[in-house]
């Protein structure tokens, strides 16, 4: 079960990272990239918090709590920043 488990979970998060990844590069606007980078960014998260979950630790708890603070911040700066260029043009 649990190699079943990690099998599944491996497969999952590579495709979703891999589509993320397949929109970063192809994605016409600056918006389309920031949430693929967001997307991106929780499926990193999500791995790790499965990887946690299944190996029963928390010692990567200050790790997703840094990598949710910067998917937050990132994205937060980015959109202010399109919004800015938009009403500027």
């Amino acid at each position: 079960m649990t190699t079943f488990l990690a099998v599944t979970l491996t497969t999952l998060f590579s495709v979703t990272a891999l589509l993320a990844l397949i929109r970063l590069y192809r994605g016409p606007s600056l918006i389309d990239r920031v949430v693929a980078a967001d997307m991106l960014l929780a499926t990193m998260v999500g791995a790790v918090g499965a990887e946690a979950a299944v190996n029963r630790h928390a010692t990567t708890l200050p790790v997703l709590v840094a990598l949710s603070m910067l998917g937050f911040v990132g994205s937060v700066s980015l959109v202010r920043f399109a919004v800015r260029e938009d009403g500027e043009a």
